[in-house]
């Protein structure tokens, strides 16, 4: 074979293994794209074989893939996450978390917990273990201290009972009275039926219903709305201690068992030590939690029912039955009169307050001590132990007792002289409708000049010397007058500060003070308009400025 023949063959042999070689081989980016390069035209292109492709196989797990996490709720400052249970309601909620909070009411705190977990007015039920953010946590519960004002502060406050003072529409009134002028707000610890309406133990209480349930944070609330805060006690008429404890109450000489008022089981004995023990006990528990202002009423013996059958531990059991129903019967203290004696005004003669005076010696020799003296006791040792704790002490007295008449002081013990010289304020009850046959007046209740004007001279006269501050109750209710209307309650306030009175009390058993919140603001503008050394009305004194950080009514941004 030639060389160049063989030549030719090894030539074409390599060139045919090295094709076979490069489609089996594996190719690099830079092959395609050197091939690219050096495409041939397409007339003379050979067609390129069509690719293969394989199948590819994918494996189906039935395994579930792993649940995205929820985000979790962080609790800012003053905040807590609760966890609901299924079905839970956001009101039930609320109740559970009232105590912790600064808010006053339960509803006050649902509507915050929608606003701030952006819930609908109408949200209730939450879903199963759905977070939501509670607002207004204290850090540590609220202990509210006294604020000390002398005792002729101007107060010009309107009552609550306990349930009213621990609702909603409670709270709307004391924001609204604050807004037309007021100051104070008097609300019930214990009524006249006995009931508690705090948290308070006491072997002689069990259990009661409370309403007010967190006392410093509502004293807080009131002291965060600059208003002077006054606790009202009632004191012996108390049917709940009388029902649980009859040896306590007034007792029947003829059935020796609790004597009735009129048919009432209301009434417990006065000079039972235990009794008074119960009543100051409560009344110390009281200043200590913060109120400025403790208010004794009811602080007398029954005055209506059978008085020969009623029987008390301050005369023993062999004393005499005193005929209480006649002034004839029942000894008087020797420093009021009787009517036939006293003058309009209390005035009386000189030889004449000397007779009265040897005629009551003369009958507590033969009778022993008397009721007046039993309540001046009582008003002695509770001041005594209350004025070290910074609280004043005001007492409410009957207005007519300012008309000295002996029947009057028999029957309920409210030597007004004595009683001055244990308390700081005395507020008597000058309702101009409850003078029913009083001065020849048919239809005292539309007379509150001169209702107000007469008990206001009796009572500055009275006191005359005690230091007593005399702060009155004043009618806000219809009951007995066809002129009830916001003239008639400044017809009283304007007479009560003329005659010596320093602040004043509206008194309504149902807590409507429509009358009082239009005749505010009338009288502000028309002192404004007097000389500023003149005011008709009142002075307008305010509490002392506090640092005292206001309780939460709305959501916290």
């Amino acid at each position: 074979m030639r060389l160049s023949s063989f030549r030719v063959i090894t030539g074409v042999s390599c060139l045919f293994f090295g094709a076979a070689a490069w489609h089996l081989g594996p190719h690099s980016a830079s092959d395609f794209a050197v091939q690219a390069q050096t495409v041939k035209p397409a007339a003379t292109q050979q067609a390129a074989p069509k690719p293969q492709f394989q199948p590819i196989t994918a494996k189906v797990s039935n395994e579930k893939p792993a649940s995205i996490a929820e985000p979790t709720l962080l609790a800012a400052p003053g905040t807590e996450i609760y966890t609901a249970k299924r079905g839970e309601a956001i009101p039930t909620v609320a109740h559970h978390y009232l105590g912790r909070t600064s808010y006053l009411t339960s509803s006050e705190l649902s509507d915050a917990i929608r606003a701030l977990n952006h819930k609908s007015d109408s949200s209730n039920i939450l879903k199963a273990n759905e977070q939501i953010v509670i607002p207004g946590i204290l850090s540590a519960p609220i202990a509210e201290h006294t604020i000390p004002v002398p005792k002729d502060f101007e107060v010009r406050a309107i009552y609550l009972t306990g349930i009213m003072a621990a609702s909603d529409h409670g709270i709307r009134i004391i924001k609204h009275w604050r807004e037309v002028g007021g100051n104070s707000v008097v609300f019930d610890i214990k009524d006249s039926d006995g009931s508690v309406n705090i948290p308070y133990e006491h072997p002689l209480l069990g259990e009661h219903k409370v309403y007010i349930h967190d006392v410093p944070k509502f004293v807080h609330f009131l002291h965060s709305q600059n208003m002077h805060a006054i606790a009202r006690i009632a004191m012996f008429r108390d049917e709940h201690l009388v029902v649980t404890h009859p040896e306590l109450a007034v007792q029947s000489r003829k059935n020796h068992t609790a004597w009735r008022e009129n048919g009432k089981l209301v009434w417990t004995d006065p000079s039972n030590p235990k009794v008074q023990d119960y009543d100051i006990a409560l009344a110390k528990h009281v200043a200590q939690l913060g109120v400025d202002e403790i208010q004794f009423d009811y602080v007398r013996f029954p005055a209506e029912g059978d008085q020969k059958d009623a029987q008390f531990v301050f005369q023993g059991e062999t004393a005499p039955a005193a005929d209480a129903s006649s002034d004839n019967g029942s000894c008087g203290d020797g420093r009021l009169v009787r009517p036939a004696k006293a003058k309009r005004g209390g005035t009386v003669p000189a030889a004449d307050a000397k007779t009265a005076s040897s005629e009551t010696k003369a009958c507590q020799a033969n009778h022993g001590p008397q009721r007046s003296e039993v309540i001046t006791g009582f008003l002695k040792k509770a001041y005594a132990e209350l004025h070290p704790t910074g609280v004043l002490l005001s007492l409410d007295v009957f207005g007519v007792m300012a008309w000295q008449r002996q029947a009057d002081l028999s029957h309920t013990g409210q030597d007004i002289v004595g009683m001055a010289h244990y308390c700081d304020v005395l507020s008597p009850m000058i309702y101009p409708s409850h003078f029913f046959g009083m001065d020849g007046i048919e239809h005292p209740g539309d007379e509150p000049a001169h209702f107000i004007g007469e008990s206001m001279d009796r009572f500055e006269l009275i006191t005359k010397g005690s230091g007593v501050v005399i702060r009155p109750w004043l009618q806000a209710f219809h009951w007995r007058t066809k002129t009830y209307s916001p003239e008639y309650i400044k017809i009283q306030v304007a007479t009560a500060r003329e005659k010596g009175g320093i602040g004043f009390l509206f008194w309504n058993a149902a807590n409507d003070y429509s009358k009082p919140y239009e005749a505010m603001p009338q009288m502000k503008a028309e002192d404004q308009k007097e000389a500023k050394d003149k005011p008709k009305y009142f002075r307008g004194d305010e509490l002392p400025t506090t640092t005292t950080v206001q309780a939460a009514l709305t959501p916290a941004n």
